[in-house]
């Protein structure tokens, strides 16, 4: 492996089959990337392409089936599932299409979980938590529960509890879904600001309209990489 700082994520010949009784689905076949340091990438591609897969195995939600996955120089694909639980709740955070928040607690105790999962002490917590709630212009709903927030408000809890462990990699699936238009733009707004403070950004969406925000577009057709379209900042 080549060690670039200025790289967080390599992966050489990623393949993903799936065994389906006696039928083979291949959904990656043979991905070779690499993503920068505070790159915003956009996964684009049908239904079908491998996106999610190629998603999935990026966030350590799943292991690749052959092939090479590197994050900041660790090579991914032989970890134990103990230390994948690790990168996924220290390195990686995630935004999901639905909010997955826990309906009874406020978004204060929402955003707080990863910090639990962590070890982290009770004045840390509270400390990152409401920066994390600053940074998504959500201060003033941190004890309400999700009930009580709109679509927009309750995907900005999310993407807050997604930076409070301050990943080296922020991932969304089609974040904007289940959102109109306007509040769906005032979240892409929110994602270029986090890419302008720092972050590694990847989204993976079937919009263009949604990928076009970003620096560079990989579009996926049949799990390879169909190409690739570098639009620059």
């Amino acid at each position: 492996m080549n060690k670039n700082n200025n790289i967080l994520i390599s992966t050489k010949d990623l393949w993903k089959v799936y065994h389906l009784g006696k039928q083979e689905v291949k959904a990656l076949c043979g991905v070779s990337l690499t993503i920068a340091s505070n790159e915003f990438l956009a996964i684009m591609g049908p239904s079908g392409s491998g996106k999610s897969t190629l998603m999935n195995l990026l966030g350590c939600l799943d292991t690749p089936s052959q092939g090479e996955y590197y994050l900041k120089d660790k090579e991914v694909s032989t970890l134990s599932e103990n230390e994948l639980a690790r990168i996924r709740n220290e390195e990686i955070g995630f935004v999901f299409q639905v909010f997955n928040l826990l309906p009874r607690a406020t978004a204060f105790h929402n955003v707080e979980l990863p910090l639990i999962y962590k070890g982290a002490g009770k004045k840390e917590r509270k400390e990152k938590v409401r920066k994390a709630l600053e940074m998504v212009e959500m201060s003033e709903r941190m004890s309400h529960r999700p009930s009580e927030l709109s679509g927009g408000e309750r995907q900005r809890v999310a993407i807050a509890r997604a930076l409070v462990n301050e990943p080296s990699l922020l991932l969304a699936d089609e974040p904007t879904g289940n959102l109109d238009s306007k509040t769906g733009q005032e979240i892409l707004n929110l994602f270029c600001k986090i890419h302008s403070q720092g972050n590694t950004v990847i989204i993976v969406t079937h919009d263009k309209d949604i990928a076009y925000h970003a620096q560079r577009i990989i579009y996926l057709k049949d799990g390879t990489i169909e190409r690739e379209d570098n639009r620059g900042e």
